[in-house]
C-alpha cells in the first residue's frame, strides 16, 4: 500500500500550523488526500495554511492555555467528524545561558514545549484512542544531545520524548500508536531566528551546530512516519544510529564546545534575544 493510499482521508490535527514545519506538514497531508484541521497563534498566517488545505478547520489556539487547546480540539473533531492523527508540533526557542539567563524565558519555553504538549495529548487522546489512531510528538535532536546556550530547549524537548514514550504504553490497550520525532536543525523561520545572536556566531562549533537540513527531509520524514504510525521519526535518517550511542556522543559534545565557551557564555547573558515565535503576551504590549 502507498504512502498516498495510507494517508488518504486520515483526519490529521497539526498544532503550531501557521508556518514553519506545521504549515508544511499541512499542506504534503492535504496534497496527499488527507483533511487535516490547523491551530496556531498567527491568524493572517494559520487563514493562508487552511486556504491551501481545502478551506481546512482552523482555529487560534495558545497551547499553553489548557482552554484554549481543549476548544481547538473539539473544533478539530467537529469539522473533521472525528480524529486519527494529532501532531503536537508547537514549540519555541531562545538562547538561555541555565546561569544568569532570563528565567522568564525558560518559563515560557517550558509552558509552550512540555505543557503545550501535554495540553494537546490531554485534549485529544481520547479522540485518537482507537485502532487507527496515532499521535506524533514533536521532539528533537536536543533531546539526546545537549549543546550549551540551549539548556530550556534541551530539557523540554528531553520531556516531549517522556511524554511519548509514556503516552505510547497508556494508548495501546485501544490499539493506537504514538511516535516521537527527532530532528537536527532543518531550515526554517525558527532556526533562523534562533541561531541569529552574536553568542550563537561566536561559537566556535557554529558551523556544525547551525548548519540548517533542507525543511523537506523533515517533512518526508514526517509523512513517513505517519502513513506508517511509526514510533520514531528521525530527519536526517542517518542520526538515528547516534541515538543509541547518545551518551557517549555527549561526552564529545562536550569537549568540541568548549574552546571559548567562557567568552560566549558572557556574551549571552549581556545579550536581548526573544522567542522565535511570538507569543500572546508579547503580541499585545
Amino acid at each position: 500500500m502507498s504512502q498516498s493510499t495510507q494517508l488518504s482521508g486520515k483526519r490529521v490535527l497539526i498544532t503550531g500550523a501557521a508556518r514553519g514545519i506545521g504549515a508544511a506538514l499541512a499542506t504534503r497531508l492535504h496534497a496527499r488526500g488527507a483533511r487535516v484541521a490547523v491551530v496556531g497563534l498567527e491568524p493572517e498566517t494559520l487563514k493562508a495554511v487552511a486556504s491551501a488545505c481545502g478551506d481546512a478547520p482552523w482555529m487560534l489556539c495558545d497551547v499553553a492555555d489548557r482552554e484554549s487547546v481543549r476548544h481547538a480540539v473539539t473544533h478539530a473533531v467537529e469539522g473533521l467528524g472525528g480524529l486519527d492523527v494529532v501532531v503536537a508540533n508547537a514549540g519555541i526557542a531562545a538562547q538561555l545561558p541555565l546561569s544568569g539567563g532570563d528565567p522568564e524565558l525558560m518559563e515560557r519555553i517550558i509552558k509552550v514545549n512540555v505543557m503545550g504538549v501535554y495540553n494537546t495529548i490531554w485534549a485529544a487522546g481520547q479522540h485518537i484512542s482507537h485502532p487507527d489512531g496515532y499521535a506524533l510528538l514533536v521532539s528533537s535532536f536536543a533531546a539526546a544531545l545537549h549543546l550549551p546556550l540551549m539548556g530550556a530547549y534541551n530539557a523540554s524537548k528531553a520531556a516531549v520524548e517522556a511524554l511519548g514514550n509514556t503516552l505510547r504504553i497508556e494508548v495501546r490497550p485501544y490499539g493506537a500508536r504514538v511516535g516521537v520525532a527527532y530532528f537536527a536543525e532543518l531550515d526554517t523561520d525558527m532556526t533562523r531566528h534562533g541561531f541569529d545572536t552574536q553568542a550563537a556566531r561566536s561559537l566556535p562549533a557554529a558551523k556544525m551546530i547551525g548548519r540548517a537540513r533542507p525543511l523537506k527531509l523533515g517533512i518526508d520524514a514526517l509523512e513517513r512516519g505517519i502513513a506508517r504510525r511509526s514510533r520514531r521519526v528521525v530527519a536526517p535518517r542517518w542520526m538515528a544510529g547516534a541515538l543509541p550511542f547518545r551518551m557517549t556522543v555527549q561526552r564529545v559534545v562536550d569537549r568540541v564546545t568548549q574552546p571559548g565557551l567562557a567568552r560566549v557564555l558572557e556574551i549571552a547573558r549581556e545579550e536581548q534575544v526573544s522567542l522565535t515565535t511570538a507569543q500572546p503576551k508579547e503580541m499585545d504590549d
